[in-house]
């Protein structure tokens, strides 16, 4: 099977330029960059995969989520971990209905041997049933099967590739080149429409050079305040402007420690849902203490940044009014 470009460009038509990337990610909630969307331009229209690297909870994973509800295909999603291997991410046989039918195929056996007489016709009538059993009717796709069979085609999210053994990554060579994948009781199978291939890493482990070579390489890091704050107004619409900015100014000046694990965009976000569930309209000492446990994840990192709480609480406060002050206007502090 060819791969039809035709079919390519009119698939992915809404990906036409590196603004319309941007505005599509934008209506379904997705705030890009213009690093972003110029990696998933080029992705499209080179047919090559991305290997996002970054911290976790930057947004690596909900890019390949949101772009999948923009062009409205199929997510197929493989989360890797140690020992991940072929027949979890490519296929599987199902072998309950391969028992299933070899057990009516016992019961019949008489009307297929019928009047066989030797043991060759007897063997050429049995192989035509073995070819049945090992054709498609009973493969069980797994994500990377899936995605290559999706006529519409999809966003292959290939999560955490780091996790997954030095094997596996060999094995995905494959299918990341020439976007196929081979069965070999049926034949290579050969995907139509490409899909837009989106992995991630954390950094767990060096990936090779082979799986490097084949992707365009980009890193997502953590936000400006700029951008930050249109994050959290996409994701948590009824948060103040006054709130927005002093909450987001204090987890940049957090993210400043030295702690173990900086708050990611996504604690960024749960942080602005817990605010407002606590009813709260500004930030003080007592209110960040009561929830600094959403965006610090440990016990030794809460208590790191202890002393500093109430100066960090005062400083994101301060930010907020000096926002508010008209322009030449004095402070008060």
């Amino acid at each position: 099977m060819t791969i039809d470009k035709d079919l390519i460009a009119e698939t992915y038509s809404p990906l036409s330029s590196v603004a319309a990337v941007s505005e599509g990610l934008l209506s379904v909630g997705y705030i890009s960059s213009e690093e972003i969307s110029t990696a998933i331009y080029l992705a499209v229209h080179l047919r090559k995969p991305i290997l996002i690297e970054g911290p976790a909870g930057v947004g690596k994973t909900d890019l390949a989520q949101s772009l999948s509800r923009y062009l409205d295909v199929p997510l197929e999603r493989l989360q890797c971990y140690e020992g991940l291997d072929e027949s979890k991410s490519l296929y599987e046989w199902k072998y309950g209905k391969q028992l299933l039918y070899t057990q009516i195929l016992k019961d019949r056996l008489n009307d297929v041997v019928g009047d066989a007489g030797t043991i060759a016709d007897l063997t050429g009538r049995l192989a035509t049933f073995e070819d049945l059993f090992f054709s498609h009717d009973f493969l069980e796709p797994r994500p990377l099967l899936r995605a290559m069979e999706q006529t519409s085609g999809s966003v292959l999210l290939i999560d955490e590739i780091d996790k997954s053994d030095e094997e596996f990554e060999a094995f995905l060579l494959e299918v990341l080149s020439d976007y196929q994948v081979t069965v070999p009781e049926i034949g290579t199978i050969k995907a139509n429409v490409p899909p837009i291939v989106i992995l991630t890493s954390n950094n767990v482990r060096d990936l090779g050079d082979a799986l490097k070579r084949r992707c365009l390489h980009l890193y997502i890091g953590f936000p400006d305040a700029a951008r930050e704050r249109e994050i959290v107004r996409a994701r948590v619409p009824d948060v103040s402007d006054s709130l927005l900015t002093q909450l987001v100014s204090f987890v940049q000046d957090l993210r400043t420690k030295d702690l173990r694990k900086r708050p990611s965009i996504s604690e960024t976000v749960d942080w602005a849902r817990t605010l407002l569930l606590m009813h709260a309209d500004s930030l003080d000492e007592a209110m960040v203490r009561k929830t600094l446990n959403v965006l610090l994840k440990y016990e030794s990192d809460i208590e790191a940044t202890s002393n500093a709480i109430g100066s960090m609480a005062r400083n994101a406060a301060s930010s907020s009014e000096s926002k508010r002050l008209p322009s030449g206007y004095p402070s008060l502090s």
